[in-house]
Order: structure tokens, then sequence, then C-alpha cells
């Protein structure tokens, strides 16, 4: 017998820093799915509120980090009588192994929804072995 599945909504993670900041602004884990296919990995993550001028995207030492930043003054004077939905900003690392083509990730941002295309390295892809 098959069980129902009822949806939840997903509680928002709060990034917890041990730095200390000079500006009051809170990170959020933002909500992520990876993907693989034969040529590359897919990471689709939400990023509700964030422009694209407002993304930072950066690949160094073989850390991919990303940071979506919100417009705060959009929320300056509102006074919500309920919320379940925090503001903040989001941030996210991966490290990468050697099977990803460093020249070759892409990113693409569209409806809060930001989609990096990781495409493997040559080496990592299937191939078939001919036998002679």
């Amino acid at each position: 017998m098959a069980q129902s599945q009822s949806l939840q909504p997903q509680e928002k993670k709060e990034l917890v820093s041990k730095d200390e900041t000079t500006v009051p602004v809170r990170y959020f884990v933002p909500t992520t799915d990876i993907f693989e296919t034969e040529d590359a990995l897919t990471v689709v993550m939400e990023v509700p509120g964030v422009s694209r001028d407002a993304l930072d995207i950066n690949l160094e030492s073989d850390v991919l980090k990303i940071e979506a930043k919100i417009d705060p003054s959009k929320y300056e004077g509102m006074e919500p009588l309920y919320t379940e939905y925090n503001v903040g900003h989001f941030t996210r690392s991966f490290t990468l192994s050697n099977k990803i083509d460093r020249q070759q990730i892409s990113a693409k941002l569209e409806d809060g929804i930001l989609t990096l295309t990781l495409t493997k390295a040559k080496e990592a892809m299937p191939r078939k072995i001919s036998v002679g």
C-alpha cells in the first residue's frame, strides 16, 4: 500500500558564521538540488529576490563560491503582521573535483532560480572502448 506524502514547507537555514560583521545582515544557505548527466553536473539554487547584478560567482583554489545579495531597500518600512519568510542574502560554497572543466562553468538566473552548469572534463566523461 502506497503511503501518501504531503509537501511541507522547508525551513530556511540561516548561515551561522564565526566571523564578526560590521553590517547587520542575515545570510541563508539557499535550497539546492544537484543533478548529474553524462557530460555535466547541474546545480539548481533558489535565490528569491536576487537580481543578476547582485550575484557574485567565483572559483578560487577549487572552491566554487556563490554569493547572492538582495536589495534591502525593497523591504524598508514593511511591518508585517505575520511572517514565515525571512529576508537576507544567500551564500553557498562547493569544492570541485578534478572531474569538472574549470573553463566550462556557466550560470543562468531566471525567476529567482540560479542554474549552474558544470561541464565535466573530457577525462571524466564516459567513453566506449573498442575491442581489437
